[in-house]
């Protein structure tokens, strides 16, 4: 049987579970590729580590270099992370004849453009459906299984560090500072969480999402960002009381009539209803709607050594079994003249806005005429009772509106003497039957 030869660069936690989950499932992949895949060398400054994990010392070596260049392997993995020395592990390898397989979605956000186009040069191929996820076989379901449609929308849960923090702060009634602590003490967040909270883990992936789905390599710099880290537990009350669940959502919609496409990071509130309002802790989904399949649902462990293992051996396995008919990435001279990014301002969303105001009359009648004069329409007003003192918090479902005319609005209701506080505004999407409008 013939080989398919590996050189892995990294044995962190997701090198560590490649290279045993590898050697446990050896017979297995061969029995459904064909062929077998092993791992040659492994590149691994810490001799020590690599010892722990059982690499052969005959097999360690201490510069990727040597993996880069070496003529017997077929493959090289990048698990290193970061994005210099990352770029330059994937772009000697493809450069000296490898296929790549990587998990690193900052480095794919940043240069994933240049080194798939790069890669299609070579005529390699670069994979990395560990990117987004971990676990869950989404890239792989948008480069194949839903092929036949055009992707009308993607809302999904891809960061598990956010998912949990407003799970237990909307379960529990805690704030913030508390569910943060919390998840470190589980292992659920980074020493350092601004990656994650602050919504940017979530950007990256979802420039790659946008370049399966669409073809389109939207600019990091202007995806539109928000993190969790302001959120305030009486809007999680009061949007459970609304029947919403707030998620850390990550967007993209076509509008093929303007050729844009909407790419936006943001919490958002959910109808109870949907199932993705259902998904809770570390969890991930993502709900895909086609235009022949109509809304389809992924979900799983989206992190954690085993589950982005399970997605680097998916596709080891691919290399395995042979070069796809099709690209793995659509072309960007094919389709990237096609879009555009579209601007946050033309977005258009229901919106949650909550006041801080004098309890007097007539406040409401103030707040509802600017939002007229925008064209603005309100579609209910939630005033809790048992709020005592000179202020009360005043909550406003807007219906659908363009973002730069509800932001607009907001600055002009802010300066009314009743307003004693910046308005809070979330975003809400209701999916269910969702008819993609587009523009």
């Amino acid at each position: 049987m013939n080989t398919l030869h590996i050189g892995l660069v990294g044995l962190g936690t997701v090198g560590a579970s490649v290279w045993k989950n590898l050697r446990t499932q050896e017979e297995l992949l061969a029995r459904r590729c064909g062929k077998l895949i092993r791992i040659e060398r492994v590149a691994e400054k810490n001799r020590e580590r690599a010892r722990l994990v059982g690499v052969p010392e005959s097999q360690i070596v201490d510069d990727w270099r040597m993996l880069a260049c070496d003529p017997s392997l077929d493959v090289v993995i990048e698990l290193i992370g970061g994005t210099e020395i990352a770029a330059d592990v994937i772009w000697e390898s493809l450069s000296h004849g490898k296929d790549v397989v990587t998990a690193n979605k900052a480095l794919l956000a940043e240069r994933g453009q240049e080194l798939a186009a790069f890669a299609a040069e070579r005529g390699k191929r670069l994979l990395f459906e560990a990117s987004v996820a971990g676990g869950i076989p989404l890239l792989l379901a948008l480069r194949e299984g839903l092929i036949a449609n055009e992707i009308l929308s993607l809302h999904g849960i891809i960061n598990g560090t956010c998912n949990y923090l407003l799970s237990a702060m909307a379960s529990r009634g805690i704030a913030y500072q508390e569910a943060l602590r919390e998840a470190k003490e589980l292992g659920y967040a980074e020493a350092d969480e601004t990656l994650d909270v602050a919504g940017h883990d979530s950007a990256h992936k979802a420039v790659i999402l946008s370049a399966l789905a669409y073809g389109f390599w939207p600019p990091l710099s202007e995806v539109h960002t928000e993190g969790i880290q302001k959120i305030d537990p009486l809007d999680l009350h009061f949007a459970q009381e609304l029947g919403y669940t707030l998620k850390l959502l990550a967007i993209l919609r076509s509008h093929p009539k303007s050729r844009e496409i909407e790419v936006r990071v943001h919490p958002t509130l959910l109808r109870k209803g949907h199932l993705l309002s259902s998904v809770n802790g570390v969890f991930n989904a993502i709900a895909v709607r086609g235009d022949i399949v109509g809304e389809t649902l992924f979900y799983g462990r989206g992190a954690g050594g085993d589950p982005t293992s399970s997605a680097v051996l998916s596709d080891l396995a691919s290399l395995a079994r042979g070069p796809l008919p099709i690209p793995d990435i659509p072309s960007p001279a094919e389709r990237e003249s096609r879009f555009s990014l579209r601007p946050m301002a033309k977005i258009l969303s229901r919106y949650y806005v909550r006041f801080l105001v004098e309890d007097r009359p007539g406040v409401l009648a103030e707040i509802a005429r600017v939002f007229a004069t925008r064209k603005i329409s309100i579609s209910s007003v939630i005033q809790p009772e048992g709020h005592r003192g000179e202020t009360v918090p005043l909550i406003v479902l807007l219906h659908r509106s363009r973002e730069s005319d509800v932001q607009e609005a907001c600055r002009i209701i802010e300066t009314l003497p009743a307003v004693k506080k910046p308005a809070i505004l979330l975003r809400v999407e209701d999916l269910d039957g969702e008819d993609e409008r587009s523009s």
